[in-house]
């Protein structure tokens, strides 16, 4: 039976192209200073938002999937069909800058196979940069993907990417908006609501109001990322 993940979670009626990746992209570059310069590899690359964002941002880009339909949404780049459980990566040892994968980890029963091939691809001094749902923040809706196997909590990450052997390892949690990634006021304020709502609450409310801080304030991911 074909698998049409990419489609019915990522349908574009439901979820419509967006200026984020292209700000998480900066936040991100200038956070770990990445630079034009880097190769990178997209693990569970999908629908191409982030990959794309990447390469207009300048980085050389690649990216694996294990749905074929991943390659029809980037046909300008190299997107390889990979089983990121079981295959090998399609590359060289010490090939890659920076390896990134956000809302992957959490679709492996154990991430064993995953990490050390991400490993064994990049570079020494290399990134290994993780996004995965907050299990704390997210424990009511994170099986609404039926593809979820492996929740995370910032601890689990650390001790995962810890495992390793990987140096510089930085694990916290992460919101979901860019108005509080450099704005004291408003990540205090995504704080606050953190301590009286929970993430089906905040879901409510952005529909009740239109107003999306209340949902991305208090739905929240794990950032975490190590350097070979």
């Amino acid at each position: 039976m074909k698998l049409n993940y990419i489609e019915t979670r990522y349908d574009i009626k439901s979820r419509p192209k967006s200026d984020y990746p292209s700000k998480l992209i900066g936040y991100l570059a200038k956070k770990f200073s990445l630079n034009k310069d880097m190769k990178l590899l997209e693990i569970g690359s999908g629908r191409g938002d982030f990959l794309n964002a990447f390469n207009d941002f300048g980085i050389n880009c690649f990216g694996i999937d294990i749905d074929p339909s991943a390659k029809k949404y980037t046909p300008n780049l190299d997107i390889q069909i990979v089983d990121i459980t079981k295959d090998i990566f399609p590359y060289e040892d010490n090939t890659f800058d920076i390896v990134f994968q956000k809302s992957v980890i959490e679709h492996v029963y154990t991430p064993n196979h995953l990490i050390s091939e991400s490993i064994r691809v990049l570079k020494k001094g290399g990134k290994l940069i993780i996004l995965t749902p907050d299990w704390e923040s997210q424990y009511k809706v994170f099986y609404e993907d039926v593809t979820h196997c492996r929740p995370y909590t910032p601890v689990a990450m650390n001790e995962a990417l810890n495992m390793f052997g990987l140096n510089d390892i930085k694990v916290q949690k992460f919101t979901q908006l860019p108005s509080t990634w450099n704005n004291l006021f408003f990540r205090s304020l995504a704080k606050i609501l953190n301590l009286f709502f929970g993430t089906k609450t905040g879901r409510w409310l952005s529909k009740k109001t239109g107003i999306k801080f209340f949902r991305w304030s208090v739905e929240l991911m794990i950032l975490g990322v190590g350097t070979k």
